[in-house]
């Protein structure tokens, strides 16, 4: 029952935080996100990294004449994520503690988020995989047109457009899968989907990246991300980059990976020289910005062709990457957009010329800043530095003038986010800052609980990265084979 619970606790203090007194509202928010995430404590110590299959079953009757069942279970892929996504909730509550516009509807907004992808890291069923990936872009839809910025109508339109139209012929793809199996559970799809030929696969193949190359998002579907971060308040900033980004890659792993290993072995070279052009663009992009929450978004799009590189590159070094590099791009960009929204909140700007000079004024904050910075350039010892070094070590065999190129994307990287500190806090104080110098107080208590957890993680991660790295071994060791042993294998010259 832990799985339905987590996914139904948060929905329910939702609903709760619209009806109850304005006084109650965030520590009700508080007290359930907290709730979900000593959820997952019985399914860390309770799971078992060496076991075969998923751990944590549930089964429900739904609609049993259609097939349709109610299934939740995990493993280690879902497991970390899970963790991930329980995590980051309570930390952005507490982050939005001074919101006060609908305070009610911001909160339910937030927690029915967490809930709806609580499921759909925990669905077995494609039909109920189908309704929370869907459900969950209605939270973030309307916490970036009710509580974004200027342009917040567009950018939550163009964000809405896009998942929505990729996943329409996600959702044609998994009702054919289902009928031909006989079950819309889609862990037992996999022998049929095996069978498929070629050009059946590349099609059902085509269909699932639609929906998953969007939420990545791949070059070039990524136009939608610096819109939406740049519009989305703080919270929605950091549960898209931290979480929802991720829901893209776990459909890869879910579907796309283990169902179609010929397509696979036939467009893997593509999407991966698509993934360093990704990491190449992006970073070149952020390093242009003068908004300093562009310039992070950007960032997430580099990152996350690292994650794409990783995820089709044939080998359990480049899968063990991706895999890391989603956990660890999750903690550290959820740090730098709370990083940027206490600038924000305090002086009310984002563009660099109007900063500097704050390593002096908040040295808490420039602490905390400068430790992000270096986990998002991979420093030895911070936990980006692991999941980037496996990525592109693994990705080398399969493709190695596209890693080549996605290394340069890296170092380019590390320039525009030493741009980024440099900018922040220690080039000369801006006449901006200088007329606003007593807002720009540095950290308060309320705001070290939020970054301390993130903090902690960056060199537990990097010092231990088995950590995240023993949950998920097993099914990366199941799924890798299964995509090798339909490789096309080389004609001996005795045959004719």
């Amino acid at each position: 029952m832990v799985l339905s619970t987590l996914i139904l606790l948060p929905i329910a203090t939702a609903l709760l935080a619209l009806v109850a007194p304005r006084s109650l509202v965030k520590p009700l928010a508080l007290l359930g996100s907290l709730g979900s995430l000593v959820l997952c404590w019985p399914l860390y110590t309770g799971f078992n990294p060496a076991a075969v299959g998923l751990q944590f079953t549930e089964s429900y009757a739904w609609l049993p004449s259609l097939g349709i069942h109610v299934t939740l279970g995990i493993d280690g892929i879902a497991l970390a994520l899970l963790l991930l996504n329980n995590l980051l909730t309570p930390l952005v509550v507490l982050a939005s503690w001074r919101e006060d516009r609908n305070t009610g509807a911001f909160m339910a907004c937030l927690l029915g988020l967490a809930g709806l992808v609580n499921g759909v890291f925990a669905a077995t069923d494609f039909i109920l995989f189908y309704v929370f990936f869907e459900a969950s872009l209605i939270p973030l839809y309307l916490l970036i047109g009710l509580w974004g910025g200027k342009s917040r109508v567009y950018a939550a339109l163009k964000f809405f457009l896009y998942t929505f139209a990729g996943s329409v012929l996600m959702l044609v793809a998994g009702l054919y899968l289902g009928t031909q199996a006989g079950t819309f559970d889609f862990t037992q799809w996999g022998s049929m989907a095996h069978a498929l030929p070629l050009a059946m696969q590349v099609v059902l193949f085509g269909a699932f990246l639609a929906a998953f190359a969007v939420k990545i998002p791949m070059w070039p579907l990524h136009t939608w991300l610096p819109d939406a971060h740049v519009q989305a308040p703080t919270a929605g900033s950091v549960i898209l980059a931290g979480v929802l980004l991720k829901l893209g890659a776990y459909g890869l792993l879910r579907f796309n990976l283990p169902l179609f290993p010929d397509a696979v072995t036939l467009l893997a070279p593509y999407l991966m020289w698509a993934g360093a052009i990704a990491v190449v663009y992006a970073a070149l992009v952020a390093w242009v910005q003068t908004d300093i929450k562009k310039l992070i978004a950007y960032s997430s799009v580099s990152h996350m062709g690292l994650v794409t590189m990783g995820l089709f590159s044939g080998t359990e070094t480049g899968l063990h990457g991706a895999l890391l590099i989603m956990i660890n791009h999750g903690i550290v960009s959820a740090g730098l957009f709370l990083i940027i929204g206490v600038i924000y909140e305090r002086l009310h700007t984002r563009e660099m010329k109007n900063l500097g000079g704050l390593a002096t004024l908040m040295p808490g904050y420039a602490f905390a800043l400068v430790l992000l910075m270096l986990a998002a350039v991979a420093l030895p010892g911070t936990n980006g530095f692991v999941g980037e070094f496996l990525g592109l070590a693994g990705s080398f065999p399969s493709a190695p003038w596209a890693t080549a190129l996605a290394t340069t994307g890296v170092i380019f990287g590390a320039v525009y986010m030493l741009v980024f500190t440099r900018a922040v806090l220690f080039q000369a104080p801006s006449r901006f800052v200088a007329d606003h110098k007593a807002a720009c107080t540095d950290l308060s208590a309320r705001e070290w609980l939020v970054f301390l957890p993130l903090l902690l993680l960056i060199p537990v991660l990097g010092l231990k990265p088995h950590l995240a790295m023993d949950l998920w071994r097993q099914p990366v060791a199941t799924l890798i084979p299964e995509v090798r042993t339909l490789e096309p294998q080389p004609v001996s010259p005795t045959q004719p």
